[in-house]
């Protein structure tokens, strides 16, 4: 269902602002991270603006500090953003009728809570949908900077006993039933937490990449026999 704004960039900002509450206290693990890491805090903190990825960010930093090699830490870094295949699988029809710089730029800001929204603001027109794309991806941007320099400096300070660890788990288990609005989408979901379950012993977090690719092939299959 087509649920156009009259003010897609506006609409946009303001639909991005609820969804970005649950990830700030992953921006304060990140903050820790980063200082168990024996990083410096403006290094740490440039990883925003580079990756812009919260769960990339905290894997290869958490790596790092426990003295894996920086080939082994961004191969794990690399497997974790591999949700992203799925992500540009579902997106790629929207993608296609947009001008070449979006395709750049939109991919940057492609994150968790932008492909939520995406999924849930079923925007057909071209150029609606990539003002609300572009507004949501860069006030989570914005917000993602701020809250990750104050991550940087003051996470550190927080007891241990306050348990913000347990912010990224809560974070993609209410993004995906946000955007589960369909039973393809909860049976691919639910075969990769199983796909990742069953294979969490294999090295390297390779359970996560064939989980993730297991859920795009479930995806492109049910896309094809939904469409007409």
């Amino acid at each position: 269902m087509n649920t156009a704004p009259t003010r897609p960039a506006l609409r946009g900002s303001l639909d991005a602002l609820p969804l970005f509450i649950p990830a700030l206290p992953f921006a304060f693990v990140f903050g820790v991270v980063v200082a168990e890491a024996g990083i410096s805090e403006w290094l740490g903190w440039s990883s925003s603006p580079i990756i812009f990825g919260g769960a990339i960010q905290v894997t290869l930093f958490t790596l790092i500090g426990e003295g894996a090699s920086v080939a082994a830490a961004v191969s794990a870094a690399l497997i974790v953003g591999a949700r992203h295949m799925l992500y540009s699988v579902t997106l790629a029809p929207r993608f296609q009728n947009q001008p070449g710089w979006f395709r750049w730029v939109g991919a940057y800001v492609l994150i968790d809570q932008v492909f939520v929204l995406s999924q849930i603001k079923r925007i057909d027109e071209p150029v609606a949908f990539r003002r609300y794309f572009l507004s949501a991806g860069f006030t989570f941007w914005t917000l993602w900077m701020v809250s990750t320099a104050m991550g940087v400096v003051l996470g550190p300070a927080i007891p241990p006993e306050w348990g913000v660890e347990f912010a990224a788990p809560v974070l993609f288990v209410s993004l995906m039933m946000a955007a589960s609005d369909r039973r393809d989408k909860l049976a691919a979901a639910a075969m990769a937490m199983g796909v990742t379950y069953m294979l969490a012993s294999l090295p390297n977090r390779a359970g996560i990449l064939i989980a993730v690719i297991v859920s795009v092939v479930i995806m492109l299959l049910a896309s094809r026999r939904t469409s007409p």
